[in-house]
């Protein structure tokens, strides 16, 4: 039986290239980079060469990049990190609600400790506007969270609009880029971002490891404690070879991004294509111009989510409901709720993520098994029956 991935933003497979980089790392090349010995000075120019490549698909400075474990703990070093270092007795946070829940639940964790929280409205195309954000602005706001493109849709925000407010208004902006680093150009200083997190697993790097972007002489204090590694701001022994990792994935996205752009927005154009004209109510959502090139979230009315995942992987496709850290949960997507989808609605969604290794064939065997499960669903759906009337 043929397997077709389309889950690339749960995930993506190590780049042969990013492999072949950090395969000395684990055995010849395994010094500690904070050694002052030969083997820890091989491992910390490894560890630089890595920020560098970094700091480049972004356009920030090396030593602005700090590694993390990954875009959770990437975002939670932004929000808590800056929190505790911005000595202010009354603090204000806006934050877009449709944030992945590495942002949203560390802002609502604020939230209830009483700092006060405005939660962006949201557009039905899952877009924010910039006037809301001005409008949302108080004395005491320090800092607005806001990601570049929705994990779930594939939506972009206007964060080079949202950047200027922010600069104007002397508020510091922290900006999720998990989903967008490597697919769409970023511009830290264009965007004026003050953080920006990013992960490896998403540009075809290691799992376990991320970075976040700190514009120089923005306060951030470290969320645990131990040595003084990442320039006092995340401790513990470096992760040499997951940094050599994402080094190598973001000098590979970047010399790639507008071949790889280009290839992947026109299957996901087919499929989405396929798709709308082969099951009869299906529905795209999110803003179709506005919104990364490998991504589609599509509502099947009437064919319950979690089981469609199922049957599609059982005849060879893989792909989500939402977010895979979400994966198993009872709830529809806040994401989905936010841009006012029903409860059923919102539980007959999918999301299609392309990437490099998706083919035309990938994309043309999808849509023949496709159709087929939604019809098989619906036929044994109770809602489906009562809302097609009897022939």
């Amino acid at each position: 039986m043929k397997r077709v991935y389309l889950d690339y933003n749960a995930t993506t497979p190590v780049d042969p290239e990013v492999l072949s980089a950090m395969m000395p790392f684990f055995a010849k090349s395994y010094g500690n980079a904070s050694s002052i010995h030969s083997a820890g000075q091989e491992a910390r120019a490894a560890v630089e060469l890595g920020r560098a490549s970094v700091a480049s698909l972004i356009g920030a400075k090396p030593a602005e990049i700090v590694f993390t474990s990954g875009g959770t703990e990437a975002d939670n070093l932004a929000v808590f990190g800056f929190i505790a270092a911005y000595r202010r007795e009354r603090k204000h946070i806006i934050a877009s609600p449709i944030e992945h829940h590495a942002v949203l639940n560390a802002v609502e964790a604020l939230e209830k400790q009483g700092i006060d929280v405005t939660w962006l409205p949201i557009s039905s195309d899952g877009v924010i506007d910039p006037d809301d954000v001005r409008r949302a602005l108080r004395p005491e706001t320090i800092l607005i969270c806001v990601m570049h493109a929705n994990n779930e849709l594939g939506t972009i925000q206007p964060i080079v609009e949202i950047g200027s407010i922010a600069a104007e208004a002397d508020v510091y902006f922290h900006c999720d880029a998990v989903q967008s680093a490597g697919k769409i150009p970023i511009d830290v200083n264009q965007m004026k971002v003050d953080f920006l997190a990013l992960s490896a697993h998403k540009i075809y790097g290691p799992k376990g490891v991320g970075a976040l972007y700190v514009r120089e002489n923005t306060p951030l204090e470290p969320i645990f404690f131990g040595g003084t590694h990442e320039r006092d701001r995340r401790p513990g022994t470096e992760n040499v070879a997951g940094i050599v990792g994402i080094g190598k994935a973001a000098e590979l996205a970047r010399a790639r991004l507008a071949e790889d752009s280009a290839r992947l927005g026109g299957l996901r154009d087919r499929l989405e294509e396929g798709i709308l004209s082969t099951v009869a109510g299906a529905r795209v959502n999110g803003d179709r111009a506005r919104r990364i090139s490998n991504t589609t979230n599509v509502t099947f009315a009437h064919a319950e989510g979690e089981s469609l995942v199922i049957a599609l992987d059982l005849q060879g496709v893989q792909c989500s409901t939402g977010a895979a850290c979400s994966s198993g949960a009872i709830l529809p997507s806040h994401v989905l709720r936010a841009i006012g989808l029903p409860k059923d609605e919102a539980k007959a969604t999918l999301r299609f993520s392309l990437g490099r290794l998706t083919t035309r064939e990938d994309v043309d065997y999808a849509l023949q098994v496709i159709p087929r499960a939604v019809g098989r669903l619906r036929s044994i759906s109770p809602s489906y029956s009562r809302a097609v009337p009897a022939q």
